[in-house]
């Protein structure tokens, strides 16, 4: 103990530095667990889609959910999101299926599904750009 103290001492800068890097790595975790979706890559999201009832829920802009989307999928819009949930509020306890242009967008329409009592809220990380990269088909229709 009497070394840790000497160390801590003579390095403070180094010390405060690992202090703050701990308190972020904690507060990342309970954000974490308390709140975020499970991130899944498009190959795990269609298996969940195989084997699982789910929504597809495409929170892009209508603009760009008409230039192509994932097959099935409902397009709400981030910024109506909230005004919006009646249309799927039936299906809390399916499994939802977020996706965006990225995966960032859809991460917060994600914390509002959960905050609103869905049980089992996924995000395709990556959002379409990362379902187009694995090839995986899109739908006009």
């Amino acid at each position: 103990m009497d070394q840790l103290i000497e160390f801590v001492g003579n390095h403070a800068f180094l010390s405060a530095a690992f202090a703050v890097v701990l308190v972020m790595v904690i507060k990342a975790e309970i954000d974490h667990q308390s709140g975020r979706a499970w991130q899944l890559d498009p190959t795990a999201a269609i298996r969940l889609m195989n084997n699982e009832d789910t929504v597809i829920l495409d929170v892009r802009e209508a603009k760009d959910f008409s230039t192509g989307h994932i097959k099935n999928a409902r397009n709400i819009p981030l910024l109506s999101i909230k005004d919006r949930l009646t249309e799927i509020s039936g299906n809390k306890n399916k499994t939802i299926l977020a996706y965006c242009r990225s995966g960032n967008i859809s991460g917060k329409a994600c914390r509002i599904l959960k905050k609103s009592g869905f049980n089992n809220v996924h995000n395709i990380s990556g959002g379409i750009i990362n379902w187009q990269e694995a090839n995986l088909p899109l739908t006009k229709k």
